[in-house]
């Protein structure tokens, strides 16, 4: 995980917390200020660590790595099946006419 500014400033707060925040906001699909404050710290914190990390590239790291190790551990399936229920074209995408 990245270090906070090599200027100086205000050292991160906890990863864990922070990242632990992002998920739950994605999991529960609530705004970033309606994030609780309780087990997560501040709303802004979590918003600004997320936008930094993705700006700066992180967040593919870390997702390149996590499947990398799943991969090698035999946990991914990487067969895909798409049919006509899961894939739907829009009614515009067809070159057929309508019927009357």
């Amino acid at each position: 995980m990245p270090v906070a500014s090599l200027r100086g400033g205000r050292p991160f707060a906890d990863h864990r917390t922070v990242v632990e925040g992002i998920i739950y906001r994605y999991r529960t699909g609530i705004p970033w200020r309606d994030l609780p404050r309780d087990p997560f710290g501040s709303w802004r914190t979590v918003w600004k660590r997320h936008h930094r990390f993705t700006q700066d590239g992180t967040w593919d790291k870390i997702l390149t790595a996590l499947i990398a190790e799943a991969d090698a551990a035999g946990q991914v399936d990487w067969d895909v099946s798409v049919d006509s229920s899961i894939n739907r074209a829009h009614q515009h995408a067809t070159n057929t006419t309508r019927p009357e």
